[in-house]
């Protein structure tokens, strides 16, 4: 993974836990299309694995990097939750999508971000993209222009059994 790519990753650690500091991060796998990473907070260790599309289309103005994170907290009993940073800002209220296989699964949207709108499907969805090749998001711009970013799966069973032996 390249340095503006881990500082990217310092950045969402710090994002997801807000008393994570650059010195606790460290890199535990990079395997193809994903990388996982460790951290600790006040509340305990948190891992999570990574990736960022490999095509946006159409891409929206001001498009900046978009990542998908799987995240384990074990402390707060949270584990495979799912985590889109769209690299865009989404129309309010709308409902976006991500496709793994003939899976679909719903997410709620705020500002950037997205997560499973039913936390319960969790583990169905980190199923689905262990046993996937690709993973498709749907989502509409706050322009009201429809979004697809499409993943590679290619690496994700080894980041999310790196972040599971971690956390």
């Amino acid at each position: 993974m390249s340095k503006s790519a881990l500082l990217i990753a310092l950045l969402a650690v710090a994002t997801l836990t807000t008393t994570a500091s650059a010195q606790q991060v460290r890199l535990l796998n990079e395997s193809r299309a994903w990388s996982s990473y460790g951290a600790n907070d006040a509340s305990g260790k948190v891992c999570f694995a990574m990736s960022k599309p490999q095509s946006v289309s159409p891409t929206p103005d001001g498009y900046t990097q978009a990542y998908l994170y799987i995240t384990n907290r074990p402390a707060e009993n949270v584990a495979s939750e799912f985590n889109l940073v769209a690299g865009f800002t989404f129309q309010p209220d709308s409902v976006a999508t991500v496709s793994v296989g003939n899976q679909s699964f719903n997410l709620f949207t705020q500002n950037d971000a997205a997560w499973l709108d039913d936390a319960a499907q969790s583990a169905a969805l980190a199923s689905a993209i262990r046993a996937g090749s690709s993973l498709t998001v749907e989502g509409t711009t706050a322009a009201g222009i429809k979004v697809t970013q499409t993943y590679s799966l290619a690496g994700a069973t080894a980041a999310q059994q790196s972040i599971e032996g971690d956390c």
